[in-house]
């Protein structure tokens, strides 16, 4: 199997019937009305394990020989791929490792183990850990199940697009993430397939842009600029394969920045009541940003996985909070007398926000003798809002240091 066609996806779909879910797609009337078309969700994170990555894993692992089922399977991920092997594993009695970069989401190491794989954590990125998954597989001769770069995984991650279609007839864009290429290149082929007129977009992260930097460069290119918080599309490097496909199929890819990506899930939770991973929610910063140009059209974008770290959620969060002026860190001095920070306090009150942090030293760098500085954290309704506190502060004698600009 080199090339991947319809009726190989047709045929993944026939395997993975009443193993994977028909997952849901949302019409968003937020995200329509902001962006001037009809925006649907194709909702992955609502996917067995999470992601669509069960698609893919499992339709590779029924077409194994017994003799490759014999060896053991090994598999590399950002954390999704990971569990869609294991589960797709333990359905067939085959035994799995999973080799995760060290960086992987404590929920995503935690689920994959819960499905009864070996779990070996290494790097960074990605890339790290497929390193040291070939290292492991020469020395078990277990078989390696690629995450993206295979015809099996390809025509599984396709059987997303045969749903869109069989849902909404009249799609006119598809929004897919894109890490190595393994999702959009399915999803491109069926949808290419059903209607050459759809027009197919990759998104990926500013930080990580692999496969843009690729198809600019018209080869196969690595690119790493800074680590991002859609982790199941930090690939440092895309597939051939994938890219090939990507070439032939996929319309155009634009990238997100962090800030973009973190204002997508907080929206999607918000709004939608959707958790979405960094991945899952970067189709959605492309519309919320105003990077699909189109108007008018039936758009679907879709949410690729709902496996985010709880611990990581308040960060992004704030993050995000932050980048909307609903959140204002800033420091001042204030007189070292009795009564000054009530003074603060009750000027802060006047302006309706909330105080979330306060701090006040006599030991900083910068605090001079008879003075003390006071490190603030509020919750403001918007930048305007914000604005509005800033000069009112300023406007009785205080300074305002901001923290988060």
């Amino acid at each position: 199997m080199a090339k991947v066609t319809l009726e190989d996806v047709k045929k993944a779909r026939e395997v993975l019937n009443g193993v994977a879910n028909k997952t849901k797609l949302l019409e968003c009337t937020t995200l329509s009305k902001m962006s001037k078309n009809r925006v649907f969700l194709k909702l992955e994170n609502l996917q067995k394990t999470g992601s669509f990555k069960i698609r893919g894993a499992v339709n590779k692992i029924a077409n194994l020989t017994e003799e490759e089922k014999k060896c053991g399977v090994i598999a590399s991920s950002a954390g999704n791929h990971a569990q869609g092997v294991a589960l797709g594993a333990k359905m067939n009695g085959i035994r799995a490792t999973i080799v995760m970069p060290a960086t992987a989401p404590l929920a995503k190491v935690a689920a994959t183990k819960s499905y009864g794989a070996e779990v070996v954590l290494n790097g960074l990125v990605y890339d790290d850990a497929y390193a040291k998954a070939i290292e492991i597989q020469k020395e078990t001769g277990a078989t390696f199940l690629h995450p993206f770069n295979d015809p099996y995984v390809i025509a599984g991650q396709g059987t997303i697009a045969l749903e869109i279609f069989e849902d909404l007839e009249n799609v006119d864009i598809i929004l897919a993430p894109i890490g190595g290429g393994g999702i959009i290149s399915g999803i491109a082929v069926a949808a290419k397939a059903l209607n050459p007129n759809v027009k197919v977009i990759g998104v990926q992260s500013e930080n990580i842009g692999s496969m843009k930097a690729s198809r600019e460069a018209g080869k196969v290119t690595t690119y790493f600029k800074a680590p991002t918080i859609a982790d199941g599309i930090a690939v440092k490097t895309p597939g051939d394969l994938t890219f090939d496909i990507i070439q032939e199929y996929v319309d155009e890819i634009i990238t997100v920045t962090e800030e973009e990506i973190a204002q997508a899930i907080l929206f999607l939770m918000e709004r939608d009541k959707i958790v979405s991973e960094g991945a899952g929610a970067v189709c959605t910063a492309a519309i919320m940003s105003g990077k699909i140009k189109e108007t008018g059209k039936n758009v679907v974008g879709v949410v690729s996985g709902g496996n985010i770290d709880v611990n990581m959620v308040y960060r992004i969060i704030d993050k995000a909070l932050e980048k909307e002026g609903r959140r204002l860190c800033f420091n001042t001095i204030l007189p070292d007398k009795c009564g000054e920070m009530l003074k603060l306090i009750n000027l802060i009150s006047e302006t309706k926000a909330n105080i979330l942090y306060i701090n006040q030293t006599r030991l900083g760098n910068d605090v001079v003798l008879g003075t003390q500085e006071v490190e603030l954290v509020l919750e403001t309704f918007d930048k305007n809002h914000m604005d509005e506190i800033i000069g009112k502060i300023k406007s009785n004698g205080y300074e305002v240091k901001m923290k988060n600009k």
